[in-house]
This record gives C-alpha cells, structure tokens and sequence, in this order.
C-alpha cells in the first residue's frame, strides 16, 4: 500500500528500521570519516556560523539521490548501464575512469582515519588496524550475500546517533544556534569558500549517485515479482512513494548528522581555541580534555561505524559503475565466481586504498584530490542525471517531476560555483 494512502506513521509502523531501503545507507555512507573531518574543520574553524551549509544542501542532495533512485526503479538498471545506452562512449568512460580514481583516494583516507580511530579506542598500532577494518569491509562484501548484508549496514547506521549523544554531554547555546543557522557571521574570504567548497563537495558525491541507482536494482532483484516500472507500471504509485519517503528521510539523518558534527566541533573545539582539524580522528582527540572522556568514546566509534558503511559503498559503487560499463555481471547478492569483474573491482579498490598507507602519498592529500576530482565530475554528472530523469525513451511514463528537475539544476550551479571556487588559486 501506498504511503500516500496510509500516512507516514502508519507506514513506519508497518515498515521497520531493518526494512527502510537504499536512501538510508546511502545518507550514512555520505558521512564517512572523510566527510566527519570535513564537518568537524568546519565546526572549529568557524564555529557556529558554517551550520547554515546543511539547510542549504539537504533539498539538493535529496532531489539527486531521488532521481538516481528513479532511475535505477523505473529501468532496471544502474546509472552507468543507462548513460552507456543513452549518450556517446566517451561519457560513460571518463566518468568511470575519474569515479574510481577518486573512490580509491577516499577509500584511502576512510581507511587511515578508521586506522587511527581504532588505535585510539583499542591502543593497537594504527597500520595494523587500517589493515584489519579493511580486510573486514572487504570479506563482508565479497563472502556475505547481499540480503545479509544490507541488514548489517542498516544497523550499522545507528553509529551516527553518536553524534547526536555527545551534544548531550556538553553544553549548547539552542538560541545563538537558531540564530547563526539563519544569520551566520563570518568574511567570505578564501579561506571560508574553501570550507564551503569542502561541505558540499563531500555532500553530494558522485560515488553515491552510482551507489543509489545500483541498489534499487539490487533490491529489486530480491523481491519475487519485482520488475522495472517501466515495464511493471502496477507497482509504479507504490514504489515511486516509497523512493520519496527513502531518499528524503536517508538524506534528512545524513544531514542533520553532518549538522550535529559541526555544532560538536563547534561548541566545543572552537569555543576553546582549536580551529585546525586534519583528520576525524583528530577532530576526536581533541574533544577528550574539552569534552570529556565519554564524548570522546562516542566520537571515535561513531569514526568506525559510518567508516565500516563508506567504505563498501565506495568501492561498491565503483564496482558497479565499471561493470555495467563492461557489460559485466554484478550485484552484492552473487556469489564470487558468478562476478569475478565485480568483485575484483572491489578488491582492487580497497586494496589499493590500504597501499596508500604505505607509500608516499599522504591520505589526507589523496582526500584533497578526490574532493577535487569529485567537485569536477559532480557538475556534468547531474545535468547528465537530469537529462535522463527527462528522457521519455528511458523513463517512459516516469520522467521526474517539475519540482525534482528544479531542485537539480539548482544543485548543478551550486555545485559549478563549488568546482570553480575549487579549482581558482588564491
């Protein structure tokens, strides 16, 4: 039944947490430990005036996720199968070319800053912990199917509520909070647009839009019956609901996490002078002898789970895009041999994210340039979403709303402004 028809409480009464769908580990895995670093600098450099950023991103984010989502419901395939059918070749490998890149350098940062947030819960040598948080993220994709899985991740996502708990362990100002959400101070000089640029290119992240589109396909696969819209245009009321009430509630809890990070940091490391934070797990340390041992605990292990969910979205969505370009068979639910290309994408992926930690290459700077790779390759990216969103020969009946397009093309000059500002010295 529709939740237009039942009402959103009746709904969430007749559908639980384990059984919300994509939209759900797609907003976590957008607050992985890169983007808690990101959110965390922003809190301690600029205090409570950078809070504005999620109230402006979350409509912008939801709408790209939704359509992505749209996508993959309404023709049965992932985002790369239907940009390889719909424009030139050369589109679809230059995408995948700079996603894996940029993926591989993320998962090398995600990887380093669960390392170090393990050295400081369990007192073990970072470099052995980075090597064990990744083997696990790499056996749980490869060796458990996917329906197992996906429930893992699920309650995984409750790691983010840590961040909610630790405003409860310090004190918040709520009215200088309101206030600066609406009218934040601050000069608009590089050093605040570099912030900017860093909170909504780490917001809305290629990886994700791939990631999104994949799973409603993967979802679909699993349920008896299920078939592609397009093709199923019973279901279509339903289904379609559904993918509004999940995109929007999965990138609500991802943004108000995102918002709770950044007041944290904000009451608490900015009030006391620490404004320069590389890491997540720097950002935790910090708190210790500000906030407190406990909000120090749940920091770090909020660092690990959302790492233990970005991670395997991140060479995930990798393996997806590659493989549907390849016309290769893919999906979390086969088994390894039924995938080989798909599941060696992902090993390949996390693997080479676990040698970055030991060459030359500085992960935090590997994080600087999948940002900037990201930042690039996010623009085309969504006007080619758009484009597909409103072609009738591949949406049919289903081509996104009036409202949905709006919201899109509003994402696409934030985030041009984003690249731009990105890529200009000075």
């Amino acid at each position: 039944m529709a939740i237009s028809r039942m009402g959103p409480l009746a709904w969430l009464k007749r559908h639980p947490f384990i059984h919300f769908g994509p939209g759900l580990i797609t907003g976590v895995a957008d607050d992985d430990p890169s983007g808690i670093a990101t959110y965390s600098q922003a809190g301690a450099q600029f205090g409570l005036n950078m809070l504005w950023t999620m109230p402006l991103a979350y409509p912008l984010m939801s709408a790209v996720q939704s359509l992505c989502a749209r996508i993959g419901r309404v023709t049965g395939q992932g985002l790369a199968a239907n940009i390889k059918a719909a424009f030139p070749p050369v589109v679809l490998k230059i995408v995948v070319v700079l996603l894996l890149v940029a993926n591989t350098l993320n998962i090398a940062a995600d990887l380093a800053a669960m390392g170090e947030a393990g050295e400081l819960v369990s007192g073990v040598n970072r470099h052995l912990m980075t090597v064990i948080v990744a083997l696990i993220t790499l056996g749980l994709q490869v060796f458990v199917p996917y329906h197992r899985y996906v429930a893992i991740l699920k309650w995984l996502c409750l790691s983010l509520l840590a961040y909610a708990a630790v405003l409860f362990t310090v004190h918040v100002p709520w009215g200088q909070v309101a206030l600066r959400t609406v009218w934040p101070k601050f000069t608009p000089n590089a050093a605040a647009a570099a912030v900017v640029v860093g909170v909504f290119g780490t917001t809305i992240s290629p990886y994700l839009f791939f990631w999104q589109a994949s799973e409603e396909v993967e979802d679909m696969g699993r349920n008896p019956g299920a078939a592609a819209l397009i093709r199923h245009p019973a279901a279509a009321t339903a289904e379609l609901t559904r993918i509004k009430w999940d995109t929007w509630s999965g990138m609500f809890y991802s943004d108000i996490t995102a918002f709770f990070i950044m007041l944290a940091t904000a009451v608490t490391l900015n009030l006391a002078g620490v404004t320069d934070i590389q890491t997540a797990a720097q950002a935790a340390s910090a708190l210790r002898p500000v906030a407190g041992d406990f909000a120090f605990l749940l920091f770090t292990l909020g660092i690990l789970g959302v790492g233990l969910i970005g991670v395997p979205v991140l060479a995930g969505s990798g393996a997806y895009a590659l493989s549907e370009a390849m016309g290769w068979p893919s999906g979390l639910e086969k088994k390894p041999r039924e995938a080989k290309g798909f599941y060696g994408v992902i090993a390949v992926s996390v693997l080479l994210g676990l040698v970055i930690q030991y060459s030359p290459i500085n992960p935090m700077k590997a994080l600087f340039w999948s940002a900037v790779i990201n930042g690039v390759v996010a623009v085309p990216l969504i006007v080619v979403i758009l484009l597909l969103s409103a072609k009738k020969s591949v949406m049919g009946a289903y081509t996104a709303s009036r409202s949905l397009m709006v919201l899109g093309w509003i994402t696409v000059a934030v985030m041009a402004a984003a690249a731009a500002r990105m890529l200009i010295p000075g």
